[in-house]
Formats: C-alpha cells, sequence, structure tokens
C-alpha cells in the first residue's frame, strides 16, 4: 500500500500511537485531555497524505524540504500554524514541540513499514514523506516562534508603562518627603528609596534592551552630529566616580566627529569597563583606547586579569552556564547580561565586538564601529 493511502487507512492507530508517545514523555501533555491533546493532529495527517499524491518538481520538493512550500488553507492559517497556537497556549516548549513531529514521523513509519508490500516504492514516499513532515514542524515552530516574540513585547509593554510608572510614583514620593523637615536616621531612609527606585529604573532598562534584542526588535539608536571624545570622557567620569579606587587609563587618537549616539556609546563604554573590572583582581589596572580612522572607531577596554576558554566563548550569552543552574552568582548572571546588551548596541550600531582573554595581554574587550559623518 502506497503511503499516502496508508496514512488515510490508519489515522486512528497512527494518532494513537502518537498520543500514547505525548502522555509519556511531553510534560506539557500530562494535564491535557485526549481532544486537546490531538487537535490537530488529524488535519496534519490529511495535509500529508494529500500533499504525497500531488505530483511535485525538484524545485518544489526542495523549497519544501526548507520549510518555504505552500501551506494547506492558502492565505488562512494552517493546520501546524493553528497547532502551534494551542500548544504554545497550552505551555509547551519549543523541544516538546518539536518531540511530537518526531513522534508523528516515527509513528507513521513504523506502522506503515508492518504493512509495506511495495518494496520498490518505499523510498520515494519516504522522501517525500518526510519533506511533508519538515513543512509542517517548520509551520507550526514558526507560528510558535511568533506567538513568543509577542509575548516578549507584552513583558516589555508591561515593564514601560505599568511597572515603571510605580516606580516613578515611588521616586516622585521619596523627593516629596526629602523636602520635609526630617532627622538624620529618616534622611538616610529616604536616601535609600532614592537609590534602590533609581538602581530598579535602571534594571527596568536593561531588562527591556535585553528583550528587545532577544525578540528581533534590536536597541534603538537615535543618531545626532557629536563629538565622540565627549562621550569617552563622561563615561570614564562616571564610572571612576563609582569606583573610585580603581585605576582607568584613557587614551583617544584620531577625530571623533560624526553621527553618533551619545547616550549608547556611554552605555557601551561603561558596560566594558565595569565588565573589565570584573574580570580581573581588585587593583588590576584599566586602560581604554579608542582609536578613530575614515571607515571606523576602534575601541579597546584591557583588565590584568583573565577568564577561561569557556568563558569567553559564551561571554556575551544573558544565560548563566553554571555547571549547577540552581546557583545564581549575581554578579557574573549581571555581567552576562550587560554584555549582551554591549554586543546589541554594536550589531545596532553595524559593528562587531569581540572578547579575548590570555596570560601575556589579559582581558580585552574590542567593538568595531563604522563612522558616519
Amino acid at each position: 500500500m502506497r503511503l499516502a493511502a496508508f496514512i488515510r487507512s490508519n489515522e486512528g492507530a497512527i494518532v494513537a500511537a502518537w498520543e500514547e508517545f505525548a502522555q509519556s514523555y511531553l510534560p506539557a501533555a500530562a494535564h491535557m485531555d485526549r481532544v486537546a491533546l490531538r487537535d490537530h493532529i488529524v488535519g496534519l495527517l490529511r495535509f500529508i497524505a494529500e500533499d504525497l499524491e500531488s505530483p511535485q518538481t525538484e524545485r518544489e520538493r526542495g523549497e519544501k524540504a526548507k520549510g518555504q512550500g505552500p501551506k494547506d488553507g492558502g492565505a488562512d492559517d494552517s493546520a501546524a500554524e493553528t497547532h502551534a497556537d494551542l500548544r504554545f497556549t497550552g505551555g509547551f516548549d519549543t523541544v516538546e514541540m518539536a518531540s511530537e513531529f518526531r513522534a508523528l514521523r516515527a509513528s507513521v513509519t513504523k506502522l506503515w513499514r508492518a504493512a509495506w508490500d511495495e518494496p520498490a516504492e518505499i523510498i520515494p514516499d519516504l522522501l517525500r514523506f518526510n519533506e511533508a513532515i519538515d513543512q509542517v514542524m517548520t509551520e507550526s515552530l514558526s507560528r510558535y516562534t511568533e506567538k513568543l516574540n509577542y509575548a516578549g513585547k507584552l513583558f516589555v509593554g508591561t515593564l514601560e508603562s505599568d511597572f515603571r510608572d510605580s516606580l516613578l510614583k515611588v521616586s516622585n514620593s521619596a523627593r516629596a518627603l526629602a523636602d520635609q523637615t526630617l532627622d538624620r536616621r529618616q534622611t538616610q531612609l529616604i536616601s535609600s528609596i532614592e537609590t534602590a527606585a533609581s538602581k530598579m529604573d535602571l534594571m527596568v532598562s536593561d531588562l527591556i534592551d535585553a528583550v528587545d534584542i532577544r525578540i528581533g526588535e534590536g536597541v534603538l539608536i537615535k543618531l545626532a552630529p557629536f563629538n565622540l571624545a565627549v562621550a569617552v570622557t563622561d563615561a570614564v567620569k562616571r564610572v571612576s566616580e563609582q569606583h573610585p579606587e580603581r585605576n582607568i587609563n584613557v587614551k583617544t587618537v584620531g577625530d571623533f566627529n560624526g553621527e553618533w549616539d551619545n547616550a549608547r556609546f556611554g552605555q557601551l563604554l561603561s558596560i566594558l569597563i565595569v565588565s573589565s573590572m570584573q574580570c580581573g583582581s581588585s587593583g588590576s589596572k584599566i586602560t581604554v583606547v579608542v582609536e578613530s580612522s575614515n571607515q571606523e572607531v576602534i575601541l579597546s577596554v584591557q583588565s590584568d586579569g583573565t577568564i577561561s576558554p569557556d568563558t569567553v566563548a559564551t561571554v556575551f550569552d544573558p544565560l548563566n552556564r553554571e555547571r549547577n543552574e540552581s546557583i545564581v552568582q549575581s554578579a557574573k548572571t549581571r555581567l552576562n547580561l550587560d554584555l549582551f546588551i554591549a554586543r546589541g548596541i554594536v550589531a545596532a550600531y553595524g559593528g562587531k565586538i569581540t572578547a579575548t582573554s590570555n596570560e601575556m595581554q589579559g582581558t580585552i574587550f574590542t567593538a568595531n564601529l563604522p563612522v558616519r559623518r
């Protein structure tokens, strides 16, 4: 029996085999009833059977293998896309989503193998079947990613409006209280509230940047005519005031006039300096070198300390990858988030950022930024 006919004749057995896998191995499926669990599996099977029976050119088959073939339903949502919507709502993650399609592939081929009666047709049908599975899996995972990104945007919107609005009220209330006649203890408490509110506002800004980068929105850059040397001076001064015990040497070479985002460049440089401090010992020297040519500005920040090759490889990753992931080291987690944002700022400029570390040179963060004049 050809595969398309086998699928049409054995929908119930295929779905039952797939359902057994889902209930046994997918945690998110444990709380779902049979109707919710099956949702559009039958629709997916029928699309695959129809696809197997339709003639296709080599080019069409190649597009399908990349997930670029025409979907069922035309301009409407396909069964794979609707399936993704329901799985997102049901709490499935991407691994479970991919496992579902792997199980569907395995269920069909295992049952069909037991019923093979036309060996000459096995290979062509299997090739077409795998291409169809790739198509529906790509559609489903693409829709799932869209839903995930939309959830990220909602998270950012909540931070920017509700959370930040409440934080502003805390800051304003603290300032109003500071204008009253207070004793020493009360003054200290008001100062602590203002400091905590300021730190929380910075954390909100970092979270917004990190989510925007992660969902593909990127960091917002506002270019304007500016001399970058001023931003370098301001950033180094600001970090020096926060870390008066550290020695920061600065060297600038070239013409720094151009179109820049003063605030973002200052944020980038501050991140690299503070990150360099965390890489070395408390007394290690920090060297900042900014060189400008007609095409690019090269910003490098060096510390005497070193970090491991594994850390260098993932230093711009926002996730802290410790052997024991239940232990959170706040300083390192903060370092990784900052450097993730730094990479996003550099990418928004159209540049690149790298990190190197060895015993001879220490640790060096280098950002290459194209010049717009």
